[in-house]
C-alpha cells in the first residue's frame, strides 16, 4: 500500500481476477468493509474512514469496473457475482471475520454476500451487517426505468444522451442531496474524477442489465438474513431508494437497529457526516451483538 493525501489512510492495489483493484485501508481493530453504491467509489467514505480508524481496519474497495480499479470488458456484474467477488477480496486479504457496510447498490450486494456466508459460500464469518439506504425489492423507483435501459434501445439512449453529456452528471449528483447547500464542494469533482476513465458508464450499464433479475433473486435470499445483528440506516429525504420501503425490510431481521436522518437524502455519510459517524460507531462497538 502506498500513503494517500491523509496520513491516516493508505491506498492499495490488488489482482482479483485479472483484474487490477484499487481500495483504501484505515485504522486497526475488527475488520469493516465498505461497499460504494452505484456510479461511485471508495471517494464515498472519505467523512467515514479517519473517524472509524480507532475502531475498525477498514476497507473501502473501488469495486472492479467503478472508480479508479480497472473495467474488464464482459466482466459480471451481477448482484450475485458481485457479492462473491467481494468474498474472494476478503480470502486474499485473509480476513476470517468482518463487519460489512454497503449503501445502494453496495448495499443490495453486501445482503447477498451475507447470505452466502451463511450458506458456507464464503469462507469469512460475518458478525455485523450494516445497510445504508440499500437497494431492496420493496422500493418502486428504478423498476421500470431499470429495464428501460437493459433493453437494447435504452442502452443506446443511455451512452448516446447521458454517456455523452457529463454535463448532466452535477444534476443528478445534486438530486441526491435533500439540501443543497449541504453539498460539499469537493463532491461533484470527486465523483466525476473516474469519468475519464474509458468504460465507466458500460460498468454502469452492466448493474442495470441484471437489475430485475437481481431485486427477484434478493428477495428470495432476505430470509437467509434473519439471524445477522443489522443497522439500517436512511436519509428521510432519500430520493433514490424510498424510506417508506425500511420498515419491510427490517421485518426480514430478527436482531435489526434503524436510524432515520431527519431532513437528509441518498447520502448521510456526506450530508450529515458526524450524526451518521456517531451512530455507526455505537451500532459496531455496543457489546452482544455477536
Amino acid at each position: 500500500c502506498a500513503s494517500a493525501s491523509s496520513q491516516v489512510v493508505e491506498e492499495c492495489w490488488m489482482d482479483l481476477d485479472g483484474a487490477r483493484m484499487r481500495y483504501l485501508r484505515a485504522g486497526s481493530g475488527p475488520p469493516l468493509i465498505l461497499l460504494h453504491g452505484l456510479l461511485a467509489y471508495s471517494f464515498s467514505w472519505r467523512y467515514v474512514l479517519p473517524p472509524l480508524a480507532p475502531y475498525a481496519t477498514v476497507f473501502a474497495p473501488d469495486l472492479p469496473g467503478a472508480g479508479f480499479s480497472d473495467r474488464p470488458p464482459g466482466i459480471d456484474h451481477s448482484m450475485k457475482a458481485t457479492a462473491r467477488r467481494v468474498l474472494r477480496f476478503l480470502e486474499k486479504l485473509g480476513i476470517a471475520s468482518f463487519d460489512l457496510l454497503g449503501t445502494s447498490r453496495g448495499g443490495a450486494v453486501a445482503m447477498a454476500a451475507a447470505a452466502e456466508c451463511v450458506t458456507g459460500g464464503g469462507k469469512a464469518r460475518l458478525r455485523r451487517l450494516v445497510l445504508v439506504c440499500p437497494v431492496n425489492p420493496y422500493s418502486p423507483h428504478g423498476k421500470r426505468l431499470a429495464p428501460f435501459f437493459a433493453t437494447r434501445f435504452g442502452a443506446t439512449v443511455f451512452r448516446s444522451v447521458i454517456g455523452q453529456m457529463p454535463i448532466l452528471f452535477p444534476y443528478w449528483h445534486g438530486r441526491l442531496f435533500a439540501d443543497r447547500n449541504r453539498i460539499p464542494p469537493e463532491s461533484l469533482p470527486g465523483y466525476k474524477a473516474p469519468l475519464a476513465n474509458p468504460g465507466f458508464f458500460d460498468h454502469a450499464l452492466g448493474i442495470v442489465r441484471t437489475w430485475t433479475a437481481d431485486l427477484r433473486e434478493l428477495e428470495e435470499l432476505l430470509p437467509k438474513l434473519a439471524s445477522i445483528p443489522t443497522l439500517l440506516m436512511w436519509g428521510i429525504k432519500d430520493p433514490a431508494v424510498y424510506v417508506s420501503s425500511l420498515e419491510l425490510l427490517a421485518a426480514h431481521f430478527s436482531n435489526v437497529q434503524t436510524v432515520v436522518f431527519p431532513g437528509v437524502g441518498h447520502l448521510p455519510y456526506e450530508e450529515c457526516p458526524q450524526e451518521f459517524n456517531r451512530e455507526l460507531i455505537k451500532f459496531l462497538t455496543r457489546p452482544n451483538t455477536v
